[in-house]
């Protein structure tokens, strides 16, 4: 599996923008001018716990761990059994091993699992550093990328397609290398960290109907939440191993659940259908970095009419309306804002959601000041500024703020806008790395220029 490029002009991602997986394979150099405020980073963790119910908890987990990206479908589920052993090697940047170190914390103390770091060579996962550039030549369309019984990406292309390199000929999982990049920014390597090490660890499916979950290819989360570390905790239950089919697995779900969630014990919502895959051509073609412009919008909007074909009214639903939005601001401001308004609609009438109408947000304030309307664009700012600091997000916290600094700086507060600037500029060094890439990105996302 991989982590897909996306179109980071998009969704406002550090980490990445979607674009077309291979879906049979399991999916980020820093430097900063002088006179650029001192990096902030991340330190405590708030991940939401799980709020579904534990009945639709286990069909998540069946369709992640039993199917693939493509369809496919496993015969047996497999992970690590007994002790997990991590190490880095390559030339990593200088913030991987902390965050690493921060994340292997995490899936101890949230997902309580024998993961440690060594410094052996010979280790149940590899992080492997290496140049971006270097990543797609083996995979033209990844950010990042995890495969089994590897070791360098040559001998990756070389068994590409093999069987070596099959999660579904695998019977235990024993040795796999996560392939990072380090030459972009902190937030991009970390997200790849976690996303990769998710899925070396545990499930190698996304599901879009998942509004609370790294494993989703929307790539709205970006660290793993409250929802990923019950499903890796349920990977490695007692009553689970590496062999046992769907069917056993199912079986053992509810007691398992019960007694990891029992928060979840309650009624289930309604049943979601499943994704089609009509609609997930036309979001691909929609946000792939491969499709013109001119037909980004229009497939699109086929998107949101297969969307209300199928009953989509959920997280996928709001996700395609604020896709068009997207799109359509370069040449609609009118249409884009009724495209945000009904994207929020639909989150807002959906749990797990907080984050995606942050995404919201932002634009919603974007264009809010170029109507010169700073406290309307204050209202949607401050109302989520914590939940981007709470989902880890730089990217998105440092645009949040860059727009509060040019709505204070509208509404006559030259003094609070400055300072507003210089923390926005603190995290974009996290999210975005260079000054050059924070000038483009944050203008990309906001519309004004950061510096």
């Amino acid at each position: 599996m991989f982590r897909p490029l996306l179109l980071s002009a998009l969704l406002f991602l550090g980490a990445c923008g979607a674009s077309i997986p291979d879906q049979n394979t399991a999916s980020r150099a820093f430097s900063a001018a002088p006179d650029m405020p001192q990096m902030r980073v991340f330190s405590h963790p708030q991940a939401t716990p799980a709020s579904r119910s534990n009945t639709e908890i286990a069909r998540d987990f069946l369709d992640l761990t039993f199917r693939m990206e493509s369809g496919r479908h496993l015969k047996a589920m497999t992970r690590f059994e007994g002790p997990i052993s991590v190490t880095v090697k390559g030339d990593p940047s200088s913030t991987l091993v902390p965050d690493l170190e921060r994340l292997l914390l995490r899936l101890r103390n949230e997902a309580h699992l024998n993961i440690n770091r060594t410094y052996e060579p010979d280790a149940s996962i590899t992080v492997m550093a290496v140049r971006r550039s270097d990543i797609q030549k083996a995979i033209p369309s990844a950010a990042c990328f995890v495969a089994p019984n590897v070791s360098s990406i040559a001998e990756y292309r070389l068994t590409r397609r093999t069987k070596i390199t099959d999660w579904g000929s695998l019977d235990t999982r024993r040795k796999i290398t996560i392939f990072v990049p380090n030459d972009t920014s902190p937030q991009e390597t970390r997200d790849c960290l976690h996303e990769e090490l998710a899925q070396a660890l545990g499930p190698l499916n996304d599901l879009y109907r998942l509004p609370d979950s790294i494993f989703n290819d929307d790539n709205i989360h970006t660290v793993l939440t409250g929802f990923d570390m019950l499903v890796l905790r349920t990977t490695y239950a007692p009553e689970l191993s590496s062999g046992m089919t769907r069917t056993q697995v199912a079986s053992r779900l509810p007691g398992i659940l019960a007694r990891l969630n029992p928060a979840g014990e309650k009624a289930p919502g309604p049943n979601l259908p499943y994704t089609p895959d009509e609609w997930k051509r036309e979001m691909i073609a929609a946000l792939g970095v491969g499709t013109p412009m001119a037909q980004r919008l229009p497939a699109a909007e086929r998107a949101l009419h297969i969307a209300q074909l199928y009953g989509l009214n959920d997280v996928r639903m709001g996700f395609t309306w604020f896709s068009i939005g997207r799109l359509a601001q370069r040449t609609d401001l009118d249409m884009a804002m009724k495209a945000y308004m009904n994207a929020d609609q639909y989150f807002a009438a959906n749990a797990g959601t907080e984050l995606h109408r942050a995404h919201v947000a932002s634009q919603v304030a974007a264009l809010a000041l170029r109507q010169d309307n700073p406290m309307l664009a204050l209202q949607y700012i401050e109302a989520n500024l914590p939940t981007a600091n709470r989902a880890e997000n730089a990217a998105l916290l440092s645009a949040l703020m860059l727009l509060r600094s040019e709505a204070l700086k509208q509404a006559g507060m030259a003094t609070d806008a400055r300072s507003a600037r210089v923390d926005s500029l603190a995290w974009a060094r996290y999210g975005f790395g260079s000054e050059r890439e924070t000038r483009q990105r944050l203008r990309a996302m906001t519309g004004f220029s950061p510096l």
